[in-house]
This record gives C-alpha cells, structure tokens and sequence, in this order.
C-alpha cells in the first residue's frame, strides 16, 4: 500500500529526456543554397526551363518550315544579291546576253564562290520564269529560307549559359526591316528574331542583303501564332516586353531588360497589335526629344537591344 502511495505521490522523478530535439533545433541550417537552387530566383527559373527542355529536347532548327524560292532579277539586283552573299542556286544568264562590266562580275562572283550552278537559257525562257520581267538577261534562284523554331532561340541561349534575348517583329512586312534586325541582334549578343507566317516579312533576297551577311549566323524562327508563342516564352521564364509610342516605362527604367527578354517591335504606322501588346509584361516607350512620333522597326529594335547588351555587360 505503501510502495502504491509513492507511485501515486505528485513528487516529481525522472522524467523523458527530449532526445537532444531542442538542441538540434538551435543549430544552423547549414550553408545558404546557390542562386539555381533557390525556389522562386531568376536562376532557378532558368535552370529548370533548360531542365524541362533537356527531357524534350527539340530538333534544332527547320523545324518552323521553309520559305518559298525566289528569283532576282536584273543586272544590278543580281550583282549586289552576289556581292552580299545571298545564298543562291543557280545564275541563269540569257544567250548571246551582251557581255558587259556587270555581266562580267556576276560571272566572276558566281565561280569565285563555287556552289552555284550556272544555265544559259533564250531570252523566252526567262521571260516565262520571270514572269515577263524586265530581266536584262540575268536571273539569280535563291534558295528557300530554312526557319528555325521558336523554342530554338531560347534553346541556343540555355546551351550558352545565357539568358535568353530574342526579337520578335508583329506584323512587320518590310523585309529591309527584318534584315536591320538581323543585324542588330547579331551585333548585340541576341539570339534571334521571330517571325509570323502569315502578313510579315520572310527572309528574302531583300533581307539577305540589308542584314549584311549576319543572316547567315542568327537564326529567324517562324511561328503560325505569335500571341501563342509568346505566351510559351512566358512559361519558360522569360520576360515579353512591347515597344509602344503610350508605354508605361522608359527603357532605361526597365530592369528586365537585364534578363530573359523577348523584345516585341511592331509596324511604324500600326504599331503593335491588340492581343499581342495584352500578352507583353511590359510596354516601353523610347523617348524621342526630337519630336519624332515614331522609328522604323530595325532602328527600334537596334536601341532597345544596346540598352539590354548593357545592362548584361
């Protein structure tokens, strides 16, 4: 009875130790985790768009389908298409042409470059392949333009440990414009410039010759559905921002421009267009104290592309 009455006692004995819980918990947590590691930072959010892309990763290139083939015409055309290396098939030349200082170099450029195949063929034939053109008797095939794919662009600047910095033109139909962004995006560090199939520009002869042979090393992807594409860049982390005469932000106020941006130009007389200036995260304006109510689309995209190269420098 006695030993029950202990056992009942509130006298105080040993009790259950915590394990050392309480000591584990005033340790620290280790090192801080690098930048990719950190759930909701602008690296993590590049490491795991390249992660998601490396499970499926696309066929590089061609996958944006293929331009239609293209003829120049006329002496001038010709030489100057040559001279800019414009990539071509076959110089057709008309016989009995009358050989003079343009003819003459044409020739010479075509045997220079090698790879192009050279036809004579009458005057008729001409006519009918030119569509009764005034040809002058020379007549240069341009290949068919093999676009990229739009997640190709962003695929090049993961692969480079780069964040993405793209160009896409809306509704942009001159292709001396696409040309000048292809030259600016070269000579910026960008990684590409995106197209709509259908009301813009291709990559002509035109946009061979005004990009000064950089085409040949940036590639131009082409989308059905540009709203849709930007959206899928969205996804991936990436910034859309939309040139506009109205925009909220100037662009040495926009610090996006310093990371994973896709610049989107529209036309010099439209604009951008309705859905695709909802779908940008940023609408910048360019301020023009010169009074200038707007700039052609290659001399737009060339300033907001300088801002971003040096922000990233």
């Amino acid at each position: 009875m006695a030993a029950n009455n202990r056992r009942m006692s509130g006298k105080k004995g040993a009790q259950v130790g915590s394990g050392g819980q309480r000591r584990k918990g005033l340790e620290g947590k280790g090192p801080t985790p690098p930048a990719e590691a950190r759930k909701g930072h602008k690296k993590n959010r590049i490491a795991n768009a390249k992660a998601k892309q490396t499970v499926r990763r696309p066929a590089p290139r061609g996958r944006g389908g293929k331009g239609t083939s293209e003829m120049v015409v006329g002496r001038n055309p010709v030489v100057e298409a040559l001279r800019e290396g414009v990539p071509a098939v076959t110089l057709y030349v008309q016989q009995f042409i009358d050989n003079d200082e343009r003819v003459r170099e044409a020739l010479q450029l075509v045997a220079d470059r090698g790879g192009v195949h050279l036809m004579e063929a009458p005057r008729p034939e001409l006519d009918r392949m030119t569509n009764g053109l005034n040809h002058q008797g020379l007549v240069l095939q341009v290949p068919p333009y093999e676009y990229a794919h739009p997640e190709d662009l962003a695929n090049a600047a993961y692969d480079d440990g780069e964040d993405p910095l793209i160009v896409a033109l809306d509704g942009v139909t001159d292709p001396r414009n696409l040309g000048a962004a292809v030259r600016s995006v070269s000579a910026f560090g960008g990684h590409g410039v995106l197209v709509p199939e259908r009301r813009a520009a291709g990559m002509t002869a035109g946009a061979w010759k005004s990009s000064a042979g950089t085409a040949a090393r940036t590639p131009v992807a082409r989308c059905t559905n540009l709203t849709r594409a930007l959206e899928a860049y969205k996804k991936q982390g990436i910034a859309v921002v939309g040139l506009a005469a109205d925009g909220e932000h100037e662009i040495g106020d926009l610090e996006a421009l310093g990371g994973p941006v896709v610049i989107v130009v529209g036309s010099e007389g439209k604009g951008l267009s309705r859905l695709v200036g909802e779908t940008c995260d940023y609408r910048v304006r360019i301020p023009m104290p010169g009074g200038a109510e707007s700039l052609n689309a290659g001399v737009a995209a060339g300033i907001v592309l300088y801002e971003a190269a040096r922000r990233r420098a």
